[in-house]
């Protein structure tokens, strides 16, 4: 099954992971899959340098911290954690999508209006859209534009790029994992009646076998 993954993406989601761990550095991933694990902390991600889509939905983490490195970092999922009070400066300014849907800091006075005057390249908000976005004037300037938005857009190579094309390829790519996580279900399916099934044919023989 990891075949069918592209190269720049790393799926670590629900293996019951406790900590992120000290890691040689991997330039080279641009996606990381962490969700539904039992994390408490965010850190150690400055293995990540190129990391420009993370997921730790699901986990324990509390705090927002140690992001700040990640400067290529698009789209941040931290929904469905247990955090409590949201400090944006810790919050990479490249980002265009996070999702904090499920914290108790989604509730403070002026949570979107911090969130929003802390990132003003924001095009989706948990899970709503960000009007009149900087991205959003910008997207019609930038198609018939050779300039870049921005020198850290110059150096991104990975599977997801700025407006409307960044949402098509991360919608695309979060659909493209949950058919696999069908696949794989499907196959351990097969596999455990595959199993049992042996095991019957088994127990028939050795009782065929068996005196009467």
């Amino acid at each position: 099954s990891t075949e069918l993954l592209p190269p720049s993406t790393l799926r670590l989601d629900r293996e019951q992971i406790c900590a992120i761990g000290k890691l040689r550095s991997l330039g080279d991933i641009h996606s990381l899959y962490l969700q539904q694990n039992h994390i408490e902390r965010i850190e150690n991600l400055g293995s990540f340098p190129n990391l420009q889509f993370l997921s730790l939905a699901g986990n324990h983490i509390s705090r927002v911290e140690n992001l700040r490195p990640l400067r290529h970092l698009k789209a941040l999922d931290l929904s469905h954690n247990h955090i409590q009070t949201l400090d944006t400066a810790e919050l990479p300014p490249s980002l265009r999508l996070l999702d904090l849907t499920g914290n108790q800091c989604t509730h403070q006075q002026g949570y979107r209006e911090l969130v929003l005057g802390a990132l003003p390249h924001l095009l989706q908000l948990d899970a709503q859209p960000v009007p009149g976005s900087v991205g959003e004037e910008e997207e019609e300037e930038e198609r018939g534009s050779s300039s870049s938005e921005d020198e850290d857009d110059e150096e991104l190579s990975g599977p997801f790029t700025a407006g409307k094309d960044f949402f098509v390829d991360l919608q695309q790519d979060l659909a493209g994992h949950r058919q696999q996580r069908r696949q794989e279900a499907l196959e351990e399916h097969q596999t455990r009646l595959e199993e049992l099934r042996e095991l019957r044919e088994r127990r028939d023989l050795l009782l065929a076998q068996s005196p009467a």
